[in-house]
C-alpha cells in the first residue's frame, strides 16, 4: 500500500476541495468521491473541482457513500480523509432529518466498515462543534473533555458519527483520528452558511438577515487553517493522534454584530439589516480549546477575520461574474 494514496469524501465541497488541493500540492495522489447531493447548487461544485480534475495524479468519482459499493475506492489507499456530509443545522428538523440520517450516519458507518476491509491505515474524520451544544460562558472556551449535548438533529448525527469512529477504531487496527470544526468560512463557502449569505445579500443589493439579535458570538475558523489541521491530522504520528478528538478553531470568537463591522469594512459599504427570531438549534456561544491540537498537531491559525473575509468577498465577486451566484 502506497501511504501517498489518499481518499477524500465530499471533495467537491467547500473544505474537501480545497483539501484536496493541498493534498496534490504535498504530492498525494487524491482519490476523490462526491456524491453531489441537492443541498446546494451543482454549478457551484463542479467550479470547486476546476483547479483538481487536469491534475494525473487526481482522480474523481460520483458516488452515494450510503449506497455504493465504496471497497474499489479504497484499493492501496493509505488514508481516508472523511469530508462528506449533509450539514445545517435548520435543515435538519423535520421531514428534512431523513438525509441526515442517510449521509452522515450510515454513509459513515459503510465508510468505516469498507475502509476496515480494505486495509486503510488511518480515517480522519470531519465532525462539527455542534456536538458541543449549549455551552456556559463559564465553560468556554470549549475542551475536547467537554461532553458532547447537540441540541439539533444535524448535531446528533455528527455526534454519532464520532461514535461509530470510535467503535471501528476499538474493534480493528483502524487508526482514527476526529476533528471538530468551530464555523469555517473563506472563498468556495456553502450557500447555506452566514458570511455566504451576508456577503451575496451585499452583491444583491438586499437587506442581510440576521437571527437573533446580533449578540451571539461564534469562533470562525478560516479554511486554510482548517486544512492544516486536517493534513496534520493525516500525517501526524499515530501515538499523536489515534483515537483522539481535537477541535479546530480559529480564535476569532466575535459577536455577529462584531462581523458585520468588518463586513461593511470589506466590502465598502452601509449594511441593511433585516432582524428575525433567533432559528431553532442554533447556539448561542462557541468558542474552541485548540491547546490540545496546537500541542499534538502543531495547529495554529494564522488567517485573521478581516483578511479571510477579504479573501471570501474576492471569490464571490468572482463567482458572480461567471454567473454561479
Amino acid at each position: 500500500m502506497a501511504q501517498n494514496r489518499v481518499l477524500v469524501t465530499g471533495a467537491a465541497g467547500f473544505i474537501g476541495s480545497h483539501l484536496s488541493e493541498a493534498l496534490l500540492e504535498r504530492g498525494y495522489d487524491v482519490c476523490a468521491i462526491d456524491a453531489f447531493d441537492d443541498f446546494y447548487d451543482r454549478r457551484l461544485k463542479d467550479a470547486n473541482l476546476s483547479a483538481l480534475s487536469p491534475s494525473p495524479h487526481f482522480s474523481f468519482w460520483e458516488a452515494d457513500l450510503s449506497s455504493a459499493d465504496i471497497e474499489p475506492f479504497l484499493r492501496d489507499v493509505d488514508t481516508v480523509f472523511h469530508m462528506a456530509a449533509r450539514a445545517g443545522v435548520r435543515t435538519s428538523w423535520g421531514e428534512g432529518f431523513e438525509p441526515y440520517v442517510r449521509n452522515n450516519v450510515m454513509g459513515t458507518q459503510r465508510l468505516l466498515e469498507a475502509s476496515v476491509r480494505a486495509g486503510v491505515r488511518r480515517v480522519v474524520y470531519a465532525s462539527s462543534s455542534s456536538i458541543y451544544g449549549e455551552t456556559d460562558e463559564a465553560r468556554l472556551p470549549t475542551s475536547e473533555d467537554e461532553p458532547g449535548r447537540p441540541i439539533s438533529p444535524y448535531g446528533i448525527t455528527k455526534l454519532a458519527g464520532e461514535h461509530l469512529l470510535t467503535a471501528y477504531g476499538l474493534a480493528s487496527t483502524l487508526e482514527v483520528v476526529g476533528l471538530r470544526f468551530f464555523t469555517v468560512f473563506g472563498p468556495r463557502q456553502r450557500p447555506d452558511m452566514a458570511f455566504h449569505k451576508f456577503l451575496k445579500a451585499v452583491l444583491d443589493g438586499r437587506p442581510i438577515t440576521i437571527y437573533g439579535d446580533g449578540s451571539q458570538t461564534r469562533d470562525f475558523t478560516f479554511v486554510g487553517d482548517i486544512v492544516a489541521g486536517v493534513l496534520a491530522a493525516g500525517e501526524r504520528p499515530a501515538g499523536d493522534v489515534d483515537s483522539k478528538m481535537f477541535n479546530l478553531g480559529g480564535g476569532h470568537r466575535v459577536t455577529l454584530k462584531q462581523t458585520l463591522d468588518v463586513i461593511s469594512d470589506v466590502t465598502g459599504g452601509t449594511l441593511r439589516l433585516d432582524m428575525q427570531e433567533r432559528a431553532a438549534g442554533d447556539v448561542t456561544d462557541t468558542a474552541a480549546d485548540t491547546s490540545l491540537a496546537r500541542s499534538l498537531l502543531g495547529y495554529v491559525p494564522t488567517t485573521d477575520l478581516k483578511s479571510g473575509l477579504a479573501a471570501q468577498w474576492e471569490w464571490m465577486k468572482e463567482a458572480r461574474a461567471a454567473g454561479l451566484l
